[in-house]
This record gives C-alpha cells, structure tokens and sequence, in this order.
C-alpha cells in the first residue's frame, strides 16, 4: 500500500554501531524504535551493518578479548536491539521533510511520520575505482585491501610486511605514521611530487625511517589470491608512463571519507565536507527533534566504539526532548518538544509565542 503512512515517536535511519546503540537504547526505554537502513548495493557501498562488514578481526572494541569478526559483531548489536522491540525496515528514502513536526520521510512504498529522527547514515570512505579493490569476493576488501588503519592495521596479515598507502593529505600520513607500528615498511603512494597534509603531519611521516614514498604515481590495480589475499599493486609513473608490479601484502586508501548526509542538505547545517554539525554536548542538530550520531556527524575518531557512544546520546536525547525536557542546540540554548526556548546562558526562557521569561524564581515571580 504505497499510501500508508508509518507512524512513530523516534525513526532511526542507520544500522552501524551508532544507529544499533540508539536502537538499543530507545528500545529499552519502551520507544518503540523502528530503524531503517538502505538495502545493500554493490554498486551505491551499502551494506546493512555499516562498514563494519566488510572489516575482518575487530580487535578493539571492548568487551572481546579474542576479537571478533566485523559482521559477527553487528549481528550481536542487532540481536540486542531486536531483543527489546526495535522494528527493521530495509528501503531507500527517498526524500525528507523536516520543516515541522513530525517529520516525514518518503519511500518508494510508505510515508513514514516521525516526532524525533536519529540519523545514523554513517560515512563511505573514498575508493580509487581499481581492479582488485571491490570487496570479497569480487576484489580484495577485507583481504588485503582497507581503508582504516586503525581497525585493520594490526591484524597479523600486516604485521611485518610491506604496506601500501595511497594519499597525500592528512588522513594518508596518519594512516601511514600509525601503520609503522606493525609493518615492515610502508609505502606512501601520491599522485602528485608534494602532499597536501599538514606541515606537522609531514615532518612527522618524513622523519619517519620505516616511511617511504613514491611520487608522480598512481595506483592501476590491486592484486593476489584468494587464500593469501594482497600480494602486488600494478604502479605507474605519471610522468614516463612506466608501469611496474611492486610486492606488497596490504593496500589502506586514504583519500578521505564522504558522510552519508545528501539526503538532508538544505535542512541541517553541515561543515564544508558535509558532516552535520552538533551541539558539543549533545547529538541535537539545529532542527528540535532531529539528532545525528556516529561516523555522519564525527570526522575525526570513526570509531565502532565512538559511534556507539554517540548512538546512546541520541536515543537519550530523543527520550529527553519526547519527555519535554529541554536537549542542548549547537547554539548553545536549550529547546523543548513544545518549543520553549533556554537561552544559552540560561537566564531566560522563550516561549514559542515570544515572550520572554526570566529563567529565576524569583524574578518570575515578582513580574506577575
């Protein structure tokens, strides 16, 4: 029935470790979540889950001491988050409308109605589009191939061997700087003969003994077998056109993220990458009612365990605001569901008519 309409006090849109933990949460507090997530596309880099997924050992999220498989590991989050009543739904939105309450999300089958929206849309790491990088079993993600160091970087398949990393800003020399600790050398691969990293990032890959770098060269292919994952990169020089098959036991692309936020521009304010911004000690956005959580909101840490602690906000955050209760705005005020505004400093309250009252007993008092 494409007409019906889907009515709920909280929606989460997103199923990686931020939008699980929200679900958790809102669930636990008798919300009645219902989550939905894009179904997964090969071709579009979705996968329910989140990127997670496609990540083989994760050896630091805590809790598991033995580590645990990526997707292993998100069907426990969404066990959990069934567990307490967490309703699933896999479709594409195709459109927002977050001008009031509640909020309306189309899809292709139902109109979905909302009275507080948690976005956990997550973010996609940029890919070079080469043979070889797609995800098993079409390429050699999560077999050789990555784009965090961070969660891959110290899996045996990569300890003492030589590494690739290809980019040439901040992100690929900080990939590369902490890979040092386990590899047996790690090449950085740039397109260009200078990087765009920061001076200070620079210095430090540059003084880095275990750091070599190949310039004025791009990456043509990645490839292996199947049992032994990564084992060459196809290079060649921008410069001569020469091209060379260079050894190697792991590629980690680092050319930067892309949040997951083109549904909602127009609506939410974004930094210049796209990341929607929040308040410092909320998830709240500048739309009452609408909260981002995880990777799609956190440029700098992109971690499971980061996410999942913004997705706990969100879902108290969205309890709050449901309990009208005032959430903190990136501006710094406080809102609540009826509109009432707290002023930053919180000396006064202003109603959603206008009016000004003074946030102090007393002085309310005495006005009357």
């Amino acid at each position: 029935m494409d007409n019906e309409t889907i009515k709920r006090d909280v929606v989460i849109i997103g199923s990686g470790p931020a939008g699980l933990t929200a679900a958790i949460y809102a669930a636990r507090a008798s919300l009645r979540p219902l989550l939905i997530d894009a179904p997964a596309d090969a071709e579009k880099q979705t996968t329910p889950g989140g990127q997670l997924m496609i990540t083989t050992d994760v050896e630091n999220y805590p809790g598991f001491a033995n580590a645990i498989e990526g997707p292993e590991l998100m069907e426990q989050f969404r066990r959990q988050a069934e567990r307490f009543g967490t309703e699933f739904m896999e479709t594409w939105i195709t459109e927002v409308d977050l001008s009031e309450r509640p909020f309306q999300l189309y899809t292709k089958g139902p109109t979905i109605s909302t009275e507080t929206l948690i976005i956990a849309t997550g973010a996609s790491a940029k890919w070079l589009g080469i043979p070889g990088e797609a995800k098993v079993p079409n390429g050699f993600g999560g077999n050789g191939v990555s784009a965090c160091a961070t969660c891959d970087g110290p899996l045996p398949a990569f300890r003492n061997k030589d590494i690739v990393v290809v980019g040439g800003g901040d992100t690929a020399m900080e990939e590369a700087t902490f890979l040092t600790r386990y590899a047996a050398k790690v090449y950085v691969v740039h397109r260009r003969d200078k990087l765009r990293a920061s001076k200070i990032m620079q210095d430090k890959a540059f003084h880095n003994p275990k750091i070599e770098f190949i310039w004025n060269t791009a990456v043509e292919e990645i490839g292996g077998t199947a049992d032994d994952g990564v084992q060459w990169v196809k290079l060649r020089n921008r410069q001569t056109g020469e091209e060379q098959n260079f050894p190697c036991a792991g590629v980690f692309v680092a050319i930067g993220h892309k949040p997951n936020t083109d549904l909602f521009k127009g609506w939410l304010d974004m930094d210049e990458i796209g990341y929607i911004k929040t308040a410092h000690r909320s998830t709240a956005t500048n739309i009452p009612g609408v909260f981002a959580c995880g990777d799609v909101q956190d440029a700098v840490y992109r971690q499971a365990v980061t996410a999942a602690g913004t997705g706990c906000m969100s879902a108290i955050d969205a309890e709050r605001f449901l309990d009208h209760l005032p959430v903190e705005m990136p501006s710094g005020e406080e809102v609540t569901m009826e509109g009432e505004h707290v002023t930053a400093d919180h000396q006064a309250i202003i109603t959603p008519d206008g009016h000004m009252i003074p946030n102090q007993a007393e002085l309310a008092v005495g006005e009357e």
